[in-house]
């Protein structure tokens, strides 16, 4: 018979295992919809500018995701602000889902 605790360690194991997969999925999602927003965008001033916004947020991504979400630059709150008023993928989209995204940009 298995132990109470050996239970209790695989579920929080399969657990972890689904929030890490679903997170990995989320920025998947976003990565897509910003590249086809900045490539796909029928103005190309727009989608100039908002490729420039993403880059430009980077290195504040960076320190929002290393510090846990305490650093936030005010380039990654405008690239969060653009983001979810241009997708409809980034509105339900956490800030920690949204900055791994620009990374992965």
């Amino acid at each position: 018979m298995r132990s109470p605790l050996f239970v209790a360690a695989i579920l929080s194991l399969i657990s972890a295992t689904s929030q890490a997969q679903t997170l990995v999925a989320t920025s998947n999602i976003i990565v897509r919809a910003i590249d086809r927003s900045v490539d796909f965008t029928s103005d190309t001033t727009t989608s100039i500018r908002d490729a420039k916004l993403i880059r430009a947020a980077h290195n504040d991504a960076a320190s929002f995701v290393a510090s846990d979400g305490d650093i936030r630059g005010a380039n990654l709150e405008a690239a969060f602000a653009r983001l979810r008023e241009h997708l409809p993928e980034a509105r339900a989209a956490s800030d920690q889902a949204l900055a791994e995204a620009i990374l992965a940009r």
